[in-house]
């Protein structure tokens, strides 16, 4: 597997990311992830590098990078540590949806100038979840594909909240969502489905019983094999059949 770590400029500034793909592979289709709170580190790679051994670019940009390097964080003790959660939750307060949906045009031409010539996939993990929807709505010419697992607040009162945008999307859409989730609560799950359906947004929103918020990044307190196996297996499905893997 190859790994490079490249600078991206955007409208504001320079994102460091991560580009993985499989050794003397030039694929011609793309997968941006939105990483969770905690930022880009060995444990998002791993999941890029699964993810690339099907054939595919994988981008994993810093989307907190407007305020210097970030991280990464410990998952299991970043909320914990008092200093780590203030850090953490400043950076998330002060990246809004809008700016990654902006920022995506950038990876998205990070992306290009790396050979992905076809379409493209974003993915997101927790916090990552809504800006991988948002990023669909915002970029439709480019976007065949988005994935929220353990995303939260993608079905709230807030103006940027994903399913306002669902009229925007012409990508599939993936939600996989922890069984006990409170930041995804079962009336969100409603109104957002509600929302794609009105909107005709080919989409799938799927229960995962039994695991917890952040059961799908290895290195996180929730993590469950079972569960991050089957998220693997949904992925693989849902890119073979828009990305052409």
């Amino acid at each position: 597997m190859s790994r490079q770590e490249i600078r991206i400029e955007t409208a504001d500034g320079i994102a460091d990311a991560s580009l993985i793909m499989a050794s003397g592979a030039a694929p011609s289709a793309g997968v941006i992830i939105f990483m969770d709170a905690f930022g880009v580190r060995p444990a998002l790679e791993q999941i890029a590098e699964r993810i690339a051994a099907d054939g595919y670019a994988v981008l994993v940009p810093d989307l907190f990078y407007r305020g210097g390097r970030f991280g990464p964080f410990d998952a299991k003790t970043g909320f914990k540590d008092e200093a780590s959660a203030t850090l953490i939750r400043a950076a998330m307060g002060s990246t809004t949806q809008a700016m990654t949906a902006k920022d995506t045009a950038s990876f998205i031409g990070a992306l290009a100038g790396h050979g992905v010539t076809g379409p493209m996939a974003v993915v997101g993990y927790c916090m990552g979840g809504a800006r991988a929807i948002n990023a669909a709505a915002a970029h439709p010419e480019r976007m065949v594909a988005a994935a929220s697992f353990h995303g939260g607040n993608l079905a709230n009162d807030a103006p940027d909240s994903p399913q306002i945008n669902a009229g925007n999307i012409k990508a599939r859409i993936y939600v996989g969502a922890a069984g006990v989730d409170g930041s995804f609560p079962p009336e969100q799950a409603g109104k957002l489905a509600h929302a794609f359906r009105s909107a005709e947004v080919d989409h799938i929103i799927e229960n995962y019983v039994g695991v917890a918020h952040g059961w799908c990044v290895p290195d996180h307190t929730a993590y469950d094999e079972r569960g991050a196996q089957r998220h693997f297996a949904r992925l693989k499905t849902l890119f073979a059949e828009t990305l052409g893997g």
